[in-house]
């Protein structure tokens, strides 16, 4: 469950920040003819790096909510 909350989160994230980086609405899909190797691959860098970002905030925050609750 986490996971899916953690990868729309982290989605609407990157969809934000390659707007603000780039000035458009979508990112370059991999398979695109209409975008060069440079930006596929750096919109492919920010997204991992970013749902990387999400997914420790989100597994640090359960372990200690787990820690809290069982002293362990």
């Amino acid at each position: 469950m986490s996971g899916m909350i953690g990868g729309a989160i982290a989605g609407a994230i990157f969809k934000q920040v390659w707007k603000f980086a780039s000035g458009k609405d979508d990112a370059p899909q991999a398979t695109s003819d209409e975008y060069g190797w440079r930006e596929i691959l750096v919109a492919s860098a920010i997204q991992g790096a970013i749902f990387g970002v999400v997914k420790a905030a989100i597994d640090r925050s359960a372990a200690r909510s787990i820690h809290r609750a069982t002293g362990k």
